[in-house]
């Protein structure tokens, strides 16, 4: 009991610690959210329009509608290397015609990412949205909200409900309507130099309007952002995972993946505020690898899903990671987890295209012969961007079975045979903080990201899949090279202002790079700075050439963010000195 007081009193100091600190830089980013918010304000009427699909962006929203087939996308954020933007605006995608439209609605919530929303039924259908963050352009301050919005689908109306008493400014928590209540539980708080997480719980009312902070009975979870919430029929709360990082020592933080999973139960139908009693779960079954950035959504028959994540493995200089597109399924009625497996038809077809790995995944479908647990099988994927760069993504699949009649020497040849869409990935490349909705029970994934050495990778990709019959991916859309930018940080303040355009730029000069690098080949001649160009521009022009050179010279046993080191110290040296 004392060690738990005392916890609370080291908390309680550094949310007062965070809170000081943070109060300047809010102060700072007030007056831009304002600028923004007065440009908001000139929409007066309500515009729907087709459009071509989102732009790329992280950590916005994505909600089935209650009554309509469509989706809603709202916020998030992109960074290019350089600048972080923000946005605050209404997709919704029309499922059945597979289209996407712009809602323009007055007087919105501010621009924001990491927030949280949610849907209920009620009049016609309601989403609600809850805190997030707003960023500087460099990405080195950040605004909390505290707010509440709901945006009123029927009417298509915007509408801030200001009640007293609600959590604190923050994101990366999670919230999920339960009964007649939206319930958040956790997330975290950050200053340029400080930070804290929490684990406390609070419920809205949608009755009555009002918040109230829960004191639930029992030792619930540690404080932590980007966890599992998801509700039971009977009113209850399911939390699992999440990741939370503690100061150990001056400028070192340590960061901790959680694979606890607890049970917020409401004694009193959830109707009395006091009644609410923390329980820890332990289930059976196979658990997810430990990961961070996964994406979570309902599941039918009672289960909730699990999809993608990453697990970052730290060095003494570096953080790799490897990312996943695996689905876990938690059964609440058997408290139990199992990985997700395609069948059917389409199974066959996996087989013979992809070889070692479709016969790796159809293997766990046999029931009645298991066969014994591999070690991890690493499959290695290229993303070719607009700028000729490629991407190079590693996913690791734990506990692969080897099938007893496994060849996959000539699955390429197989797959060139088969061709055509065939030979097309039919699956979501791996990737965290993917954006997931279900709705007649099929999952949609949009989005997401991996990294490859120093570049973040935003995608903007549409993916689905039937969750009752699983038989295999739909690609609704592809991901669009063109919107692949990257731009490096600049040595000074002239370069910087030439490459902060915006995130929709930076594609004429990458044209020809292709060209150039094959014309050049040949004469083993580095490719030329064309007149004027910045050296961020050079590099994303020529990062492929050097690349291949680096590569060359380290042989294929070098690691891939060592290799990218490497290429672009050459491309900066023949930058600043083509003799």
């Amino acid at each position: 009991d004392k060690k738990g007081k005392g916890a609370e009193k080291t908390a309680a100091k550094m949310e007062k610690k965070v809170s000081r600190r943070a109060k300047k830089e809010e102060e700072d980013l007030e007056a831009l959210i304002a600028e923004f918010q007065s440009l908001d304000a000139k929409k007066t009427q309500v515009i729907e329009s087709s459009c071509p699909p989102p732009s790329p962006r992280l950590n916005c929203s994505l909600c089935a509608h209650p009554e309509r087939d469509e989706l809603i996308l709202f916020g998030g954020e992109y960074f290019n290397g350089q600048k972080t933007f923000l946005y605050n605006e209404l997709y919704i995608y029309h499922i059945r015609k597979n289209s996407w439209a712009k809602l323009e609605i007055p007087n919105p919530p501010p621009r924001r990412c990491a927030h949280q929303a949610a849907v209920v039924p009620t009049a016609g259908g309601q989403l609600w949205i809850f805190g997030g963050e707003f960023a500087s352009p460099n990405g080195e301050q950040f605004y909390h909200y505290k707010d509440l919005w709901v945006l009123h689908l029927a009417t298509k109306t915007w509408e801030q409900i200001k009640a007293p008493g609600g959590p604190s400014g923050r994101s990366g928590h999670r919230m999920v309507a339960c009964k007649r209540q939206l319930i958040i539980f956790g997330g975290f708080h950050e200053s340029a130099r400080d930070y804290i997480y929490y684990n406390d719980v609070y419920a809205f009312n949608l009755d009555s309007f009002t918040w109230s902070k829960l004191a639930p009975a029992g030792v619930g979870p540690a404080p932590r952002s980007g966890c599992q919430m998801t509700p039971t029929p009977e009113g209850n709360i399911i939390i699992y995972g999440g990741y939370s990082k503690q100061r150990i020592k001056k400028d070192v933080d340590k960061g901790t993946l959680h694979t606890d999973m607890f049970l917020l139960k409401a004694e009193g139908a959830g109707k009395e505020e006091d009644r609410w009693t923390w329980s820890r779960l332990s289930p059976s079954g196979v658990k997810p690898t430990p990961r961070s950035g996964f994406s979570v959504a309902a599941a039918p028959n009672n289960r909730c899903l699990l999809f993608g994540g990453v697990h970052d493995e730290e060095e003494e200089e570096s953080i790799e990671g490897d990312f996943f597109n695996d689905i876990y399924f938690y059964d609440m009625g058997k408290n139990r987890w199992f990985p997700a497996q395609l069948k059917g038809p389409k199974c066959e077809k996996r087989k013979r295209r992809r070889g070692r790995r479709a016969e790796a995944e159809a293997a766990g479908e046999e029931e009645l012969q298991p066969p014994p647990p591999q070690g991890p099988l690493e499959i290695v994927k290229e993303v070719v961007a607009e700028d000729g760069t490629v991407m190079t993504i590693k996913q690791v699949i734990p506990g692969a079975a080897e099938h007893k009649d496994s060849s996959g020497s000539d699955s390429e040849e197989e797959e060139e045979e088969e061709g055509g869409a065939l030979g097309q990935p039919v699956e979501p490349c791996p990737r965290s903080n993917a954006m997931v909705a279900v709705k007649h029970r099929v999952l949609y994934v949009y989005g997401g990201m991996f990294e490859v050495g120093d570049r973040q990778v935003t995608l903007s990709d549409l993916h689905s899949i039937d969750l009752h019959r699983m038989d295999g991916w739909k690609v609704l859309l592809e991901m669009d090279p063109k919107t692949q930018e990257w731009l490096e940080e600049s040595e000074s303040d002239e370069e910087e202002d030439d490459n902060v355009e915006g995130a929709e730029g930076g594609e004429e000069e990458e044209e020809s790079s292709e060209e150039e690098s094959e014309d050049e080949e040949g004469e083993q001649q580095h490719p030329a700075v064309q007149p004027g160009e910045a050296q961020a521009q050079y590099l994303a022009r020529t990062e492929q050439y050097w690349l291949g050179l680096a590569r060359s010279h380290m042989g294929p046993e070098a690691k891939d963010k060592k290799v990218l080191k490497v290429a672009h110290a050459m491309a900066k040296t023949f930058y600043e000195d083509p003799n």
